[in-house]
């Protein structure tokens, strides 16, 4: 059993199945941090900085809407803890997972753009790439 587990989000469809084998793997004390990044968008001379800062405050947006949608669906016996960050998925994803000593990470292996059954998508296969920490990767149906 896992005392602690990141259970990242991008909002796509495959939240019930990260779910159930959370909670499958999780310590009775123990707690699950549903993460959701959103991205950054930086200023250049083809838009402005009103119109960035309107598209970043969307994808914020969409991020903790995601992790709160996700939250829901927990029992309420589960100790979860919901964390938004802004940067690079995968990076940001690695970077919570070691500070908050995380046992495991739970990742799709598909999310909102992933091409099903073939590959794995972009962010888990660079998460489990460059992370030392025991990843699940669930592969969706």
């Amino acid at each position: 059993m896992y005392k602690k587990i990141l259970l990242p989000t991008d909002g796509s469809a495959y939240a019930d199945e990260e779910i159930e084998r959370a909670i499958k793997l999780l310590a009775d004390d123990g707690e699950i941090i549903v993460l959701s990044v959103a991205g950054k968008l930086t200023s250049s001379a083809f838009q402005s900085r009103s119109n960035v800062k309107k598209i970043n405050k969307g994808l914020r947006a969409e991020a903790e809407d995601s992790v709160n949608h996700m939250v829901k669906k927990f029992p309420d016996d589960v100790k979860v803890t919901p964390m938004v960050k802004v940067g690079f998925p995968a990076e940001v994803i690695n970077d919570v997972a070691e500070k908050e000593n995380v046992d495991l990470i739970i990742i799709s292996a598909s999310g909102k753009s992933g091409i099903h059954r073939f590959f794995i998508g972009s962010v888990a296969e660079k998460v489990l790439k460059t992370t030392e920490i025991d990843t699940l990767l669930i592969h969706n149906k």
